[in-house]
């Protein structure tokens, strides 16, 4: 109830009229602060009118007034500069450490509200709003879709930044790693994180002239080289993976295991694994050609791989299946354009200052078909529109950022149903 109220203050959803504060001095709200989501006052920076005094201030906001005394507020001196403490019951007077007094004001939530908002947390779906939402206006969820997908991509920016950090500002070496994060699409995500970072990108530029060499150091890093295999390819590798591992002093990575089970074969980590090495072996300075194009049909010729005619006939290094090249399907090419290609771009714009990069980021997304998303199935079954991968981006965000974790309050769709 206490983030309701906070809710109802700061977008002034309260009667204003004839506010007294609870000792029956006139009140008048001239700005209601910034809203802190750290430690200390609720609202920082608010400015009021009591009688003909105009203060400027912090503002907090309590259930209860005696929760000012039960927080202990009255000894953290971030709380001195509190000009007015706004409750929905007024239980006690508070007080300043030196004795004075604090204004303080009783703020009802409309009932109106306290329904609408008790019917979204009510409610026991995926999407609580899903009944409503054609109430909202289109064009208000199209803009908010807009700020979603640039939360999406802000916190994707944060991620490569921190590599960035990590990696000596190299591009080559971000790419590499989020290029190969992604090729275990989630189930062996970080697996495939950790084996990129065990294997530093110069030493593949330096074997790139051999493909089996690139596979013998991604396949060894990634500890699938270790067992006794009667498989003259699968040995020839072993081979080579022990004389490059001695060269560049590398040691297998034991925090992540490559997860096997319950993979679609099309999916299987060694052919994932073969193909990024069929990448390097064929684009080393991908990420340069990335800036210099970045059209989705340019960049999807990059991902059409042709493995060797070892991998024609196996999806492992364990049994033979039936001969058929193993290229990577558009929808997987699309998604790497997704989560690698278009999160980058965006990142590289950013911290170059250039929006041109940011822009051809989003122009990417417009131009991608939608992705076939679990999580947005109840938004297009709610009839929401979705064109495209910018579209689908924003709902996931949505979804997983505001739906997910009930955060009603803090989502447009969400306000806009509270307040009618």
């Amino acid at each position: 109830m206490e983030r309701l109220l906070q809710y109802v203050w700061k977008y002034r959803l309260y009667p204003d009229v004839n506010l007294q504060t609870t000792d029956g001095m006139p009140l008048k709200i001239i700005d209601t602060g910034i809203q802190n989501t750290d430690a200390g006052p609720d609202f920082f920076n608010a400015k009021i009118k009591i009688g003909d005094a105009i203060w400027a201030g912090n503002v907090e906001i309590h259930r209860k007034a005696t929760d000012w005394k039960s927080h202990h507020h009255s000894r953290d001196p971030a709380y001195d500069s509190v000009i007015l403490h706004v409750v929905e019951e007024d239980d006690a007077v508070i007080f300043r450490p030196d004795g004075e007094q604090i204004p303080q004001v009783v703020i009802e939530i409309p009932s109106k509200i306290k329904q609408n908002m008790g019917w979204l947390l009510s409610r026991d779906t995926s999407l609580p709003c899903a009944e409503r939402i054609h109430e909202i206006n289109p064009i208000q969820i199209s803009s908010w879709m807009s700020a979603l997908l640039t939360e999406r991509l802000e916190r994707k920016v944060d991620d490569i930044f921190a590599l960035l950090n990590q990696n000596q500002q190299d591009w080559n070496e971000i790419f590499y790693i989020t290029l190969t994060r992604n090729f275990g699409f989630g189930s062996n995500g970080d697996a495939f994180e950790c084996l990129a970072k065990s294997l530093p990108f110069k030493y593949i530029l330096k074997q790139r002239s051999r493909r089996e060499q690139i596979e013998a150091l991604l396949f060894g890093q990634a500890r699938l080289l270790n067992d006794r295999i009667d498989d003259p390819y699968y040995q020839l590798l072993q081979q080579e993976y022990r004389f490059l591992q001695q060269k560049y002093h590398l040691i297998q990575p034991d925090y992540y295991i490559i997860k096997r089970l319950r993979i679609r074969p099309s999916g299987c980590p060694h052919l994932r694994i073969a193909q990024l090495a069929d990448i390097w072996t064929n684009y080393g300075t991908l990420f340069s050609r990335v800036l210099e194009d970045c059209q989705p049909e340019t960049l999807k010729a990059y991902f059409n791989v042709t493995l060797s005619e070892y991998w024609d006939t196996h999806y492992n290094f364990h049994t033979l299946s039936r001969k058929k090249k193993k290229k990577i399907g558009p929808s997987t090419i699309h998604i790497i354009l997704i989560n690698t290609v278009a999160p980058i771009l965006f990142a590289y714009g950013r911290q170059r200052k250039n929006p041109d990069y940011c822009a051809k980021a989003i122009q990417m997304l417009e131009n991608i078909p939608p992705e076939q998303h679990s999580l947005i199935n109840d938004f297009t079954g709610a009839g929401i529109s979705v064109r495209n991968a910018y579209d689908t981006q924003a709902l996931v965000q949505l979804r997983r950022e505001y739906c997910e974790k009930k955060k009603c309050l803090n989502c447009r769709i969400g306000f806009s149903l509270i307040k009618k």
